[in-house]
């Protein structure tokens, strides 16, 4: 019988991280039943990223996930983490402080010049103020789906995206959450923050 982790009631990224756990204590089968899609989706991330096979059912509003260890995929999720990367973290509009009207120049011409390099970031990760930049500026959007088009993966934190009412807004990039964000710092060879 599979252990079943009862994280109904739970905000992402509590449900992420109980999952997390019982992966790191070794679990390889097992099921997690929360009380919502964000949940969910979050799970279904860790399960694709930690080498598990993801089923959801759902009865009367609680969906159970169950995790399932597949092997292949463990291999290929491996592989996937030990590669050179490098990230920037973006939480704010503009970029450094003194002046908005100069920040707001600088940050554009700072994904104007990351857009043009062949060396790319293996992930743009937008939090706080920085999420209005993928919703509102059309100039950087235009060079995150450049980026995004050449293996870039753009991740917006959704609790923000959902602070500032502007989720149904985003032009660019997967709405993402606090676990997802983090991960992709704690595996790269590099975090640049603005």
């Amino acid at each position: 019988m599979n252990k079943i982790i009862d994280a109904k009631g739970q905000n992402c990224p509590i449900p992420v991280i109980m999952a997390k756990k019982e992966i790191d204590a070794g679990g390889q089968s097992f099921i997690v039943e929360v009380d919502n899609t964000t949940a969910v989706r979050n799970l279904e991330k860790l399960a694709s990223t930690r080498g598990f096979a993801s089923s959801v059912e759902e009865t009367d509003g609680v969906y159970r996930v169950a995790f399932t260890k597949d092997e292949e995929a463990c291999c290929a999720a491996v592989q996937e983490e030990k590669g050179s990367k490098w990230v920037v973290f973006v939480g704010h509009e503009t970029l450094g402080t003194g002046s908005d009207e100069l920040g707001a120049n600088l940050m554009k011409m700072y994904f104007y010049t990351i857009a043009q390099e062949q060396d790319l970031p293996s992930a743009i990760l937008f939090m706080n103020g920085g999420v209005k930049l993928p919703v509102f500026n059309d100039q950087i959007v235009e060079h995150l789906r450049d980026m995004q088009s050449r293996g870039t993966e753009i991740l917006v934190c959704g609790t923000c995206l959902n602070f500032f009412e502007i989720a149904d807004k985003l032009q660019v990039g997967t709405v993402s959450n606090m676990f997802d964000i983090t991960q992709r710092m704690l595996y790269a060879d590099k975090v640049i923050a603005l």
